[in-house]
């Protein structure tokens, strides 16, 4: 087994993540609020941050692994439950963070100007190019473990993930010029930020996952050297499965997943639970993605 902190698939390198705090009512009521008012909703339901539990369930696309979290994670428990510290993964090779190169030159999307967006689905700057595929919506929210899971207010969380066809702007051929599917969010007096994008494909030799790095403000979110957390998000196999056998988009993704399993991913094998998504939603509508994120500060 690959440890899942350095090692690198065929592709990327990766991530071990689940979710194990529930939203309490009151915060469900505010997300659901937020989300209305920001048009995002429409006929898909929010469910609490902390679903998942410690499988993704079992499909023709493959068998979930236990999702145990890392023995290192640390806890703690307040009024609205329990929340972990996210454990720390690879940002891979593809982190457009500043901290590796591109076609010769550092490649860092946080510098670009309007790279702060919530829609991430197109390229800033000069680049034009529009990533398409499923509609998603991912709302983050941040809590602090070492007090009482308490949401972390303006902090910064940097998104990044593949296309439908499993490549990634910047680096990947055919879209080395463009720069979509990569956007920064600050959190707002509830913890959260909200990312719309589309459903990432699955590529050769790693679960459906996006990568992540929170960042303590959105002022220090221009370089990979200020980050305070780098981990990923985890998708059910279920939610993927349908996604990908019902959209021409994905196709690739379809033997993809068939060939991968929680189980075998050099990443999550070890245990993913606290970086797995709930999802709710459709292919009409499109998805909601929801996670409490914790961390240590």
């Amino acid at each position: 087994m690959k440890n899942r902190h350095t090692a690198h698939s065929d592709h990327d390198g990766g991530l071990v993540h689940d979710v194990q705090t529930l939203l309490t009512q009151e915060r469900r009521r505010d997300t659901l609020k937020w989300l209305a008012s920001i048009g995002v909703m429409g006929a898909v339901p929010l469910v609490g941050c902390g679903g998942g539990g410690d499988n993704a369930g079992t499909s023709s696309f493959g068998t979930a692994s236990s999702g145990s979290a890392s023995s290192s994670t640390s806890s703690s428990t307040s009024g609205t439950g329990t929340c972990s510290v996210i454990p720390e993964e690879t940002a891979g090779p593809y982190p457009g963070d500043g901290s590796n190169t591109s076609s010769g030159s550092v490649a860092n999307a946080l510098a670009l100007s309007g790279i702060v967006r919530s829609d991430i689905r197109s390229s800033v700057g000069s680049a034009t190019g529009t990533a398409t595929g499923v509609p998603l919506t991912v709302v983050f929210t941040l809590e602090n473990v070492n007090n009482a899971c308490a949401p972390l207010d303006g902090y910064a969380i940097y998104l990044w993930h593949c296309d439908a066809q499993g490549r990634y702007s910047m680096y990947s051929s055919g879209v080395t010029n463009e720069n979509y599917l990569r956007g920064v969010q600050a959190t707002d007096g509830n913890g959260q930020a909200t990312f719309v994008t589309i459903y990432p494909g699955c590529y050769s030799g790693r679960m459906p996952h996006m990568h992540f790095e929170v960042y303590r403000s959105l002022t220090t979110a221009t370089s990979f050297s200020n980050k305070l957390k780098t981990s990923q998000l985890a998708f059910p196999v279920d939610e993927s499965e349908t996604v990908y056998s019902n959209t021409s988009a994905y196709s690739a993704s379809v033997s993809n997943l068939s060939n991968i399993s929680f189980a075998t991913d050099n990443i999550f094998s070890d245990g993913y639970s606290l970086e797995l998504v709930s999802i709710t939603g459709d292919l009409s509508s499109g998805y909601v993605a929801t996670i409490s994120v914790g961390v240590s500060v």
